[in-house]
């Protein structure tokens, strides 16, 4: 059987942000499928998937946090939300903009929005599930947000390779400690 990877997240510091919104706009940018003139000369309305948010004396950004055990995709009554390839993510065909994910969301992480050109020539508001989908999709190899943030608050998570390093490092400190300790032991 095929070992499944720990879905990537992207970790906002909240001591770096600078709630620049910075993230929001490049987030906003990369799933608009053109530039941010184009958007502006087309009237197309921007929206990120992230939201930086201000409580408890800090900033930070806020979006999905790929969750493994996803409430949104086990509630989603349409099977709009799933858990696939590393992430949690939207089947938009599937969607009805019922809001349930928006309900049962730890984070408030989700919002159901219409991203069309044309909403009042629709017989329904058109609302689909919106999340951060690491920017799957926009060709990029990081999610805009990371590339955009100017005080480097915001890192893609491998949580293996994050485990692995804490791992060496933990262990680096133990040898380091039986050194001392040996070295101490000898002098006595």
């Amino acid at each position: 059987m095929k070992r499944q990877r720990e879905n990537a997240i992207v970790f906002a510091d909240p001591e770096c942000c600078l709630g620049c919104h910075g993230c929001e706009m490049a987030c906003a940018v990369a799933h608009s499928g053109t530039g941010l003139h184009q958007a502006a000369l087309a009237g197309l309305t921007l929206r990120p998937r992230n939201r930086v948010v201000a409580a408890g004396g800090v900033m930070m950004p806020v979006q999905c946090r790929q969750c493994e055990d996803a409430p949104c995709a086990a509630a989603c009554p349409t099977g709009a939300m799933l858990q696939e390839s590393g992430q949690v993510g939207v089947r938009e065909k599937n969607c009805v903009g019922c809001k349930v994910c928006v309900m049962v969301c730890p984070f408030g992480a989700i919002s159901v929005k219409h991203e069309g050109t044309d909403p009042e020539n629709c017989r329904t508001n058109g609302g689909i599930a919106r999340k951060c989908d690491l920017c799957a999709g926009t060709g990029r190899d990081v999610p805009a947000c990371v590339e955009a943030c100017p005080t480097k608050a915001l890192t893609l998570v491998d949580l293996e390779e994050y485990r692995q390093t804490l791992i060496e490092a933990r262990a680096a400190e133990l040898a380091q400690s039986l050194q001392h300790l040996k070295s101490r032991k000898a002098r006595i």
